[in-house]
């Protein structure tokens, strides 16, 4: 079932288009990740679906319905930096955001229970942490117990400590059964976090759908093997693999090999092949194909700004 779909959306500014016809849908019970450069038109999309925004043309909907005020009650969402009172404790403040979303009194113990903040509910917000800030923020979304979050940027100005504290807090909000949909332009981040993926750029929708499908689209070009080989001689290893049906190239990398192969060569037939051609290896490591590498294929590498 789709938590969220959007059809065609498109938001012009002038001669400018924030957003060109992008469509397509978010899996319940997910954290999908709306990815690209700064600019790329993220931010304006979640203004839209949160209504924060009005689209130029172009439709969505969250579980089969319109948005409305009722619907938008039902999802926790944190799309600016935190807006707390810094002479406030953390009880405190989140009751004031409890009052004014008109629900989740009753929740503000549990909450700050879930991000790891109840030791320190008396202490005021200006003694917290910015990784501690964010956390409180999160706990803020979740008053009223939504089943579907939404987040701009929810580590941009961590530090890694703060940033490792986010990423476990969103994969166990996910565990609990809630769908998290989160922009980021931190490749890293959503390659960790995020089970889906949306690449976006300069307001074009460039692909999407589980993390897997992104890496390793079927339909396209087989996408290519990284396996990193060291032997005893490396010459003689070098001369075998260049005969080897598959490899499409061996490079020199310090004491070893990196050679490149179609994805129907495994590591498993390059040892073999290497054995009956004489060559023991004494290391053999597939390098995994990063998120990073496959946003660089769809995106190419120059910025959007």
């Amino acid at each position: 079932m789709s938590v969220l779909s959007i059809d065609k959306l498109s938001k012009n500014y002038r001669s400018i288009k924030a957003l060109d016809n992008v469509s397509f849908t978010v899996p319940s019970q997910t954290v999908f990740g709306i990815l690209g450069p700064n600019g790329s038109g993220k931010t304006t999309l979640l203004g839209i679906i949160m209504d924060i925004l009005k689209a130029s043309s172009g439709s969505y909907n969250w579980n089969g319905q319109q948005s409305t005020n009722e619907v938008r009650k039902k999802i926790g969402t944190l799309l600016e930096t935190p807006n707390f009172y810094h002479y406030m404790n953390a009880e405190d403040n989140l009751l004031i955001a409890a009052r004014i979303k008109g629900r989740g009194e009753a929740d503000i113990e549990k909450v700050l229970r879930i991000v790891n903040l109840y030791e320190r509910r008396k202490s005021k917000f200006s003694t917290y942490s910015l990784g501690m800030k964010q956390r409180l923020a999160i706990a803020s979304t979740l008053l009223g117990d939504p089943d579907i979050l939404v987040f701009d940027e929810p580590t941009n100005g961590l530090d890694p400590a703060g940033i490792a504290e986010i990423r476990e807090l969103i994969k166990q909000l996910n565990r609990q059964g809630k769908t998290i949909i989160m922009a980021s332009h931190i490749l890293d981040e959503v390659e960790k976090v995020c089970t889906h993926v949306a690449i976006i750029q300069k307001g074009v929708m460039k692909t999407y759908g589980s993390v897997q499908d992104v890496l390793h689209p079927s339909g396209v070009q087989a996408s290519k093997v990284q396996i990193e080989i060291a032997a005893a001689d490396t010459d003689k290893l070098r001369t075998i693999l260049q005969g080897m049906p598959g490899v499409e190239s061996v490079t020199a990398a310090e004491q070893e090999l990196l050679i490149l192969c179609d994805e129907s060569v495994s590591a498993e037939q390059v040892n073999k092949y290497c054995f009956e051609q004489g060559v023991i290896l004494n290391k053999l490591q597939v390098k995994r194909k990063s998120l990073e590498t496959r946003f660089l294929e769809i995106t190419g590498k120059q910025s959007d700004r």
